[in-house]
């Protein structure tokens, strides 16, 4: 475990050197708790307050060992754990684990099994090994919590309507028909009162509602509960806390070596797991909230295990639960505006003065309020948002099976069974590979679904050979594998079928390469975007008949429809999830990027922008008509005042580039003549013939040179006039006036895959190169 400090960067003398706000020398800094952290502090400590009693209840621990546990999470977890947000305690995940270990070896054996977990932990923690703990397939990681909850809902259903759980759920599901016969009326009415303040108090309405909202709905339903029940004299079973005088702590167990090292295991698996995997998740909780950008580090998760690990020996030393990460807490600790660990730890201290000060309230509580509450717990843990995210992934098999494993056999085994089922899932699907042939349009299509191993080179070649010679032919590949069996395979095919007169395009992934890394082919450059004709590919071109040109795009519609194909199989899985979340929360482009319609000009490769990112405008020219222009079109306009005034766009680019076609139009354009649609477009580029005309020679475009010939330079000098036009627009005037927008100019030169970036110095334009990202224009 290291702490970062702070390294000098500057040359000034140690000595005169304070950090701000540094106390005098001779002082220690005084201890200071900010009012955010003050304020999460009570709000989590009265969500765990009912909680950890409730978690002790289902495991038959003494109700104190919940607040031991809670209390030790909250102090020594969060002052030595790698996630300051995250709050510790005794977790509804490890409720059954720990309810076995004391029906098997008793509860001082519990409390030292604890001990041993937490050294496990702080083992695992010095071995750097925290990070292989995420390698546990979520689908597991979900069904074992799942499994957890089914068996922690189904026991306290029993305390809810007045009866006693048993042992185990197949025990329970079979004593709840006789529990329903006898249930007792009193204990359901205040299971009933607790579960309906749960669930609507979150939903209270109006201004009042978001005031009391605040208050944590697990309070205010155990509180609730508690009052009606005082209030109308029920007899229920309450909370009892006996002396802390007559407190168990821990005790060396007593049992077969290999049944106490698996009970050690178990508790180390799931505290390690549930931690790690809460700390990942506060960490985006986190990242959400830019008040907290540059305060709050990300987890160190080794740190965080060692942290556990401490906690886990204090804890069942002072005879009290296992405990974990908890993401109830951990959420409304980050919601609640916390800023530092000194909320977790401030939270653990509240709990030993409640503990201290308010036994005769506590003992208030009914029991049958706990149970409802942890019930309602178990059942939240079988998410249906993970059932969704499994199935999606085609994992729901794995869930399900760890989930049935867990209720049935335990967690330990239910884990087990579920690795084994997802490797042997694993397995079948590197050797289930589905290979088809079909014949559309004249053009042959073999489409590979799955791994591509030496099992499935028989069933390859044989759809190989019946693609007939001299055709063109797709081979799709849509798998993350293939060995060098199936791999010469189909290179072998490949060669030969060239040689016969025929053409091959493979699409999909290839040993060692990336889909968006060029091929190893030749003079193959273009295999980063498709595989149409218009590019220098591989793939051998047909000789034209004889007397008519050669056109690359000779089955523009075929191109078209396999492009699209092919950004179905690959791209659009890649990109699915962020255009969701796009399509959600519409669309907040910064940019605006107005550039010409030149089939060369890939604005998204050059800016190496995503979805989102940029408003992009293009037209023949990269123009910026006048406000009032007669160019019959105002859709220019219309897109800068929308991006502008709507899209609250900071900044606006006009691209030009080199080899121009509109712009040697307007050199070569003579007046007079039929006036076509183009011709009265390209009017709007005279004001730059003019500009360029009028030139006396101080601009220097180009860093390093001039202008290659006079259509270079009025591509140049087109941009500069299109920003002037930008400026004469309303919007854009009163927004560059109220300082919420910049405008820049770039050009780009085709044949050198350059970027320039218009700077103005000492009154003259500059397009500097943009060589780098660290080097700035």
């Amino acid at each position: 475990m290291s702490a970062c400090v702070p390294t000098r960067t500057d040359s000034a003398p140690a000595e005169h050197v304070h950090p701000p706000h540094s106390p005098p020398h001779g002082r220690r800094p005084r201890f200071r708790i900010a009012g955010a952290d003050a304020s999460a502090a009570v709000a989590v400590f009265l969500i765990a307050l009912p909680l950890s009693l409730g978690i002790a209840l289902a495991t038959g621990a003494p109700l104190q060992a919940g607040l031991v546990a809670a209390a030790v999470g909250g102090i020594v977890v969060g002052r030595l754990g790698g996630c300051p947000l995250q709050v510790s305690g005794p977790a509804a995940g490890l409720t059954v684990v720990t309810a076995d270990l004391i029906q098997q070896y008793g509860w001082r054996a519990t409390c030292a099994i604890t001990v041993f977990a937490g050294l496990a932990q702080l083992a695992l923690g010095c071995l750097r090994v925290a990070r292989t703990a995420l390698a546990v397939s979520p689908a597991i990681v979900h069904g074992m919590l799942a499994g957890i909850g089914v068996t922690i809902a189904v026991a306290q259903l029993h305390i809810v309507l007045g009866g006693t759980p048993q042992s185990a759920v197949p025990d329970n599901l079979r004593a709840l028909p006789a529990q329903l016969a006898g249930l007792h009326v009193a204990d359901v009415s205040v299971s009933a009162l607790t579960l309906t303040l749960l669930f609507l108090w979150p939903k209270l309405p109006g201004r009042a509602g978001g005031v009391l909202r605040k208050v944590p709905a697990a309070l205010v339903a155990v509180a609730g509960a508690t009052a009606v029940a005082a209030l109308a004299g029920l007899r229920l079973p309450k909370v009892d806390l006996p002396s802390w005088r007559s407190h168990a702590l821990a005790a060396l167990p007593d049992g077969p070596v290999l049944g106490l090292i698996a009970a050690v295991l178990t508790i180390t698996l799931v505290c390690s797991v549930q931690s790690l995997l809460g700390a990942v998740a506060v960490d985006k909780l986190v990242a959400a909230r830019p008040d907290l950008s540059g305060r709050v580090q990300r987890s160190h998760l080794d740190r965080e295990l060692l942290g556990q690990g401490a906690g886990n020996i204090v804890s069942g030393a002072l005879g009290g639960l296992p405990l974990a990460g908890v993401a109830v807490r951990s959420t409304a600790n980050v919601t609640a505006g916390a800023v530092s660990r000194n909320s977790t730890m401030l939270h653990g201290v509240l709990v030993v003065i409640a503990t201290l000060l308010m036994v005769p309230v506590l003992e208030l509580i009914p029991l049958a309020s706990l149970a409802a509450l942890v019930m309602s717990v178990g059942l939240r843990m079988v998410s249906l948002h993970h059932i969704r995210t499994v199935t999606r992934h085609r994992e729901v098999l794995v869930y399900a099976v760890t989930t049935c494993g867990v209720v049935a056999f335990g967690v330990l085994e239910g884990v087990a069974l579920g690795i084994a089922f997802a490797v042997g899932v694993a397995l079948h699907r590197l050797t289930r590979t589905r290979i088809t042939h079909v014949e559309t349009e004249g053009v042959h299509h073999v489409r590979v679904r799955g791994q591509l191993t030496f099992l499935a080179v028989p069933r390859l070649s044989r759809a190989l050979h019946l693609v007939p010679h001299g055709v063109d032919a797709v081979v799709e590949l849509d798998g993350s594998f293939m060995d060098h069996a199936a791999y010469e395979t189909l290179q072998d095919w490949q060669k030969t079928h060239t040689a016969q007169g025929g053409s091959v395009e493979i699409t999909g992934r290839r040993p060692g390469t990336h889909l968006s890394e060029p091929a190893d082919s030749g003079n193959c450059r273009c295999r980063p975007w498709t595989a149409w004709r218009n590019h220098q590919c591989d793939r051998p071109r047909s000789t034209p008949p004889p007397g008519q040109p050669e056109r690359p795009g000779r089955h523009s519609g075929r191109d078209l429809a396999r492009g699209i194909s092919t950004f179905q199989r690959n791209t659009a899985p890649l990109v699915r999830g962020e255009l969701a979340r796009l399509a959600r929360e519409g669309q907040q482009p910064s940019q605006l990027f107005l550039t010409c319609a030149d089939s060369r000009l890939v604005t998204s490769m050059i800016t190496s922008s995503g979805p989102g990112d940029l408003f992009v405008v293009r037209n023949v020219g990269n123009l910026v008509p006048l406000p009032g222009a007669e160019s019959g079109d105002d859709s220019v306009a219309a897109a800068i005042e929308y991006a502008v005034e709507v899209l609250e766009v900071r900044s606006i680019t006009v691209c030009g580039h080199s080899g121009c076609g509109a712009m040697q139009a307007l050199l070569s354009c003579e007046p007079g003549g039929a006036q076509t649609p183009l011709k009265r477009w390209l009017r709007h580029g005279q004001p730059s013939v003019a500009r360029m005309t009028e030139d006396d020679g101080s601009w220097a475009p180009l860093a390093g040179r001039r202008p290659a010939d006079a259509a270079e330079r009025l591509c140049l000098t087109n941009v500069v006039q299109q920003l002037a036009h930008l400026r004469a627009h309303e919007a854009v005037d009163r927004a560059l006036r109220e300082g919420r927008l910049e405008l820049h100019g770039m050009y780009f030169h085709v044949g050198e895959a350059q970027s320039y970036l218009l700077t103005e110095a000492a009154g003259t334009q500059v397009f500097d190169p943009v060589r780098g990202a660290e080097q700035p224009v």
